[in-house]
């Protein structure tokens, strides 16, 4: 069976660390990853996970799989990349996941913007019918961003806010941003185990 690939992009919103344990899930589980980020993740990555994300794109792939301890399986690609296969419906991915994703770049997806290798590769899997999956970390929200997450429900992406639940009696962190993957990855038809199944465990 054909690995899947799923293209990862990190924006700027806070939650860099759903990105990380995502892109370390779908490798763990076999996948071709391609990853692009924002210049506002690199901040983000920096102030939340310690975490230098370089502005090259080779470097950046030195960087991660290191980091992943992984192979060629993670591929990174500069935002301004329009040779990146993501690009092309000729070339899509099985699936594309912005994780975290701001408001902003989810307002640039609801209006058909393509500016960048992320809206542009968000743009591509709406079109080819591919999933496409946004998880928006932002609270309060206006009534323009709740408008915006319900134009694009109705084009067919998943809206996949990060709100963990509590019935796995989390311990640390961890447990909370292991349930918003575990959503995820069954919103990609990946198999884990990275939390017992509602009505399968009783504490």
């Amino acid at each position: 069976m054909t690995a899947k690939t799923i293209a990862v992009a990190f924006t700027g919103a806070s939650g860099i660390q759903y990105g990380l344990r995502l892109v370390a899930c779908l490798l763990d589980a076999g996948c071709r990853v391609w990853l692009v980020y924002s210049q506002a993740a690199q901040i983000v990555a920096k102030e939340e996970a310690g975490l230098v994300l370089p502005a090259q794109a080779p470097a950046a792939a030195r960087r991660l799989r290191a980091f992943f301890s992984c192979d060629e399986r993670l591929a990174v690609f500069d935002r301004n990349d329009w040779h990146a296969p993501l690009a092309s419906g000729s070339n899509p991915p099985d699936a594309y996941v912005v994780c975290p994703c701001t408001m902003g770049t989810l307002a640039e997806i609801a209006g058909g913007l393509a500016k960048d290798l992320i809206t542009r590769g968000a743009d591509v899997a709406l079109k080819e019918g591919r999933p496409l999956i946004l998880v928006p970390r932002e609270t309060p929200l206006s009534a323009i961003q709740l408008e915006n997450m319900l134009k694009l429900a109705r084009a067919g992406a998943v809206i996949l806010p990060p709100s963990p639940g509590f019935y796995h009696r989390p311990q640390r962190i961890e447990d909370l941003i292991d349930f918003v993957v575990a959503r995820i990855l069954d919103r990609l038809g990946i198999d884990h185990r990275l939390l017992a199944r509602w009505g399968t465990a009783r504490g």
